[in-house]
């Protein structure tokens, strides 16, 4: 569902410029929008699996990711892997700053950049994936584990998602479409890059904190 409205908010104009500079923005502005409120519902169906997964965290079979022994003990991978989820973040803000300067060269640097670090991002996460495999935490092993896959497979997918707009745009700026009319496909890039930085961040901290914190939260919000 997200590619196909993330392919929907890219193609403002599948014919290239018509001319019609009121018509482009009002595209570009219902495209935003569209956007929007495609984040706010990817918002709340993450907000309902935390919840989720906090409450199931407080039964007696939830065995800790965190403990000595587990693979998030010294989730290093996962660090890295949000390093260059940051730089592919920091890449595409390049290049919406240099599309609305007019600057090919450096939409273009910006756009490699976060596309490749994107892709990068992607193949750590089955790289950390073959390591729970490898250690024998597989998705039916403990219920932890099953909320492991389930959140970073479901935030892959949707960055897996973002790259079929980022493709699309990226297809566009190598066929020399003026900078002027693609600035707003590659700021919707960006701005859904930040998103999925920030929403990552927030799975992270969750995924590798202790038993402590989840106690702490789960009693916070009257889940205990």
């Amino acid at each position: 569902m997200n590619s196909q409205l993330l392919k929907n908010i890219d193609d403002n104009d599948p014919s290239g410029w018509s001319g019609e500079p009121a018509a482009h923005i009002d595209r570009e502005r219902t495209a935003k929008v569209g956007l929007r409120v495609f984040l706010c519902v990817v918002s709340s169906l993450f907000f309902l699996f935390l919840i989720a997964f906090i409450a199931r965290s407080q039964i007696g079979d939830w065995q800790a990711l965190t403990d000595p022994v587990a693979p998030l003990a010294n989730p290093w991978l996962l660090w890295v892997n949000t390093g260059v989820l940051a730089v592919a973040s920091v890449g595409l803000q390049w290049a919406r700053v240099a599309a609305r300067r007019d600057d090919r060269r450096g939409t273009l640097a910006g756009m490699i950049v976060g596309g490749l670090c994107a892709l990068g991002f992607l193949l750590g996460q089955l790289a950390v994936w073959q390591q729970f495999v490898d250690s024998g935490y597989l998705v039916s092993g403990n219920p932890a584990n099953a909320f492991f896959y389930l959140l970073t497979g479901l935030h892959g997918a949707h960055l897996l998602g973002g790259l079929v707009a980022w493709s699309r745009t990226f297809a566009r700026l190598l066929n020399h479409m003026p900078l002027p009319r693609l600035s707003g496909s590659v700021g919707l890039c960006a701005t859904y890059w930040h998103y999925l930085l920030a929403l990552w961040v927030v799975l992270l901290l969750l995924l590798t904190s202790s038993p402590a914190t989840y106690h702490a939260i789960a009693a916070f919000c009257g889940l205990r």
